[in-house]
């Protein structure tokens, strides 16, 4: 009797382990590439949880949007204009997000459409 898997079986698993380890890259840091700006991501996820806590009694809503990978200026002015489309192929959408995208996400949240949330951290992510 054979134990253990076959290969067709391990495949697909490694595909998902590496794929689950890309997600967490992402949501960890970016480490050796905008670190610091992954790490003010976190900050933001912190202070809109419990800065809402802090003023939800008085009638104020707080929330926040978390952006994947969008196509803007930011890769620009840290010298790799093309840096959004490089890294479209590992995206779950094989695309970077566009500013529109994440401007009527925003101006969901902002509406009587989602008056009822607060403290929530809205992923515009295209699936990371």
């Amino acid at each position: 009797m054979r134990t253990g898997c076959s290969p067709s079986h391990v495949h697909p698993v490694r595909r998902q382990r590496r794929q689950h380890r890309q997600r967490l890259i992402r949501r960890i840091g970016s480490p050796g590439e905008y670190v610091d700006y992954a790490a003010s991501k976190g900050a933001i996820d912190t202070l809109t949880l419990g800065l809402a806590k802090e003023v939800v009694a008085q009638g104020i809503r707080v929330n926040a949007v978390r952006l994947g990978v969008f196509d803007t200026g930011i890769h620009a002015s840290g010298g790799q204009p093309d840096r959004a489309w490089q890294l479209a192929p590992a995206l779950p959408m094989q695309r970077p997000g566009r500013p529109a995208e994440a401007a009527a996400a925003i101006t969901w949240l902002c509406s009587g459409a989602a008056s009822y949330i607060t403290g929530a951290v809205l992923d515009v992510s295209g699936g990371l």
